[in-house]
């Protein structure tokens, strides 16, 4: 909840428990609430795990809105402000919010500009995938569509190259050019990725396997792709 303080998120209402002992963070929370003007309550334990629907929340919770959801052309609003080549992440069919939160915290920390997600049969930006992604969900930009191989094709169509990473793909993640405007599309760990929007992918890479696993965790192939694009776009804008 304090990650969404000060992210500056939309709260209507701080519900407290009474009597709870503030510490450091407590304390940040009611400075960014009086700051922000939310208002903040005092409620019973029994009040606070009705709101919350779990109790889980030590002692305290914002009422938040609906979740909000991005745009991609937000996405390269944000790229062309930080003067970058864009670069999204488009998750197909990660259903586990915790795999969705991991990809989150990697997102922010990589600086990639947005993440897409389907509308349907995927994880969503929820209460579970905020926690699983330490806040960072209320960090990054996330666009929410109803038809991934439409969208795949639309971003082609915006100039982006369209990267899969697939455990068949020819490529290792390392050789692909990551510096130029692109969306990495990371399927399920079951199923992969779905087959309209493999058949759109320009490129498809892999990350070598060595032992007798044949796959990684897909927030955690996410993060390995994400960070040799750091490295090649650390290198390509390098001073000479």
């Amino acid at each position: 909840m304090l990650e969404a303080l000060r992210a500056g998120r939309e709260i209507t209402t701080v519900l407290m428990a009474e009597g709870i002992e503030f510490g450091p963070q407590l304390s940040e929370v009611v400075v960014l609430a009086d700051k922000q003007d939310i208002s903040v309550e005092a409620v019973s334990k029994n009040e606070l795990d009705r709101v919350s629907h779990t109790a889980k929340h030590q002692g305290v919770i914002a009422v938040v809105a609906d979740p909000r959801y991005s745009s991609i052309e937000e996405m390269l609003h944000l790229a062309d402000e930080r003067g970058e080549s864009p670069f999204i992440i488009v998750l197909d069919g990660i259903q586990d919010p915790h795999n969705l939160g991991a990809v989150a915290r990697t997102v922010n920390a990589a600086g990639v500009h947005g993440v897409i997600i389907p509308e349907r049969r995927s994880a969503s930006v929820t209460p579970g995938a905020i926690r699983a992604s330490a806040g960072a969900l209320e960090h990054i930009l996330v666009a929410r569509e109803p038809n991934l191989g439409r969208t795949a094709r639309y971003l082609k169509q915006l100039g982006l190259t369209l990267i899969g990473l697939d455990a068949e793909g020819s490529t290792p993640h390392t050789s692909a050019d990551l510096t130029v405007a692109t969306a990495v599309v990371v399927g399920s760990e079951g199923k992969g990725i779905s087959p309209q929007v493999l058949s759109e992918c320009d490129t498809l890479i892999s990350i070598p396997m060595f032992g007798e696993i044949a796959s990684l965790n897909a927030s955690v192939s996410a993060a390995i792709v994400l960070y040799e694009a750091v490295r090649q776009r650390a290198i390509a804008t390098a001073p000479a």
